[in-house]
């Protein structure tokens, strides 16, 4: 039997992003966002209005980095999201993190994160930020070898329906490998 829920953003899980530009006298801005998506291999798309800070610094700086929050900077990645750029000029300051300029685009990439996506701005439209993926980086603590091992970014997902934060850590399968025990 099913039971009707109210509606929500009800796909789980759902990414919890670190979007990071320069404000205008040069400080770091951040907001966390859980609507956003690969939407080719490399172009990532952010569902936020024009509102947010953050929007307004993308079209200024024609530049942003998309990081992937971890489970050990939970308390520093919902901050990002609780507090408005908008109204805490330097919000980035009071969390603690340290930054890196970018080689490659105009925005500060968080040292912290491990699995970094270093985007050009290319429009904003009726469903957000469209971005270039230019150049992606992951902590060495991260990878094996020459690719990022997930069980150790210890990535975490968003949970519209209680509002919580859940540790993305293991590997239940293989992807375009296991459907083929079925045919």
């Amino acid at each position: 039997m099913r039971k009707e829920i109210k509606v929500t953003e009800g796909i789980f899980p759902m990414p919890v992003l670190m979007i990071a530009t320069y404000n205008e006298d040069g400080t770091v801005n951040v907001m966390n966002a859980a609507w956003g998506t690969m939407l080719e291999r490399d172009q990532i798309i952010l569902n936020l209005t024009e509102t947010h800070k953050t929007v307004k610094n993308i079209k200024k700086r024609k530049a942003f980095t998309v990081s992937i929050a971890d489970s050990n900077h939970i308390k520093e990645a919902d901050y990002f999201g609780i507090v408005s750029g908008n109204n805490t000029p330097d919000k980035f300051a009071k969390s603690g993190l340290s930054i890196v300029k970018s080689e490659k685009v105009d925005a500060p990439i968080i040292n912290e994160f491990p699995i970094c996506l270093e985007c050009e701005f290319v429009e904003y439209g009726e469903c957000g930020v469209i971005g270039k993926v230019v150049n992606v980086t992951a902590l060495e603590e991260v990878m094996n070898g020459d690719n990022v091992d997930i069980t150790k970014v210890s990535a975490i997902a968003f949970d519209p329906y209680t509002h919580g934060y859940y540790k993305v850590s293991e590997r239940v399968g293989e992807a375009f490998k296991d459907g083929f025990k079925l045919k």
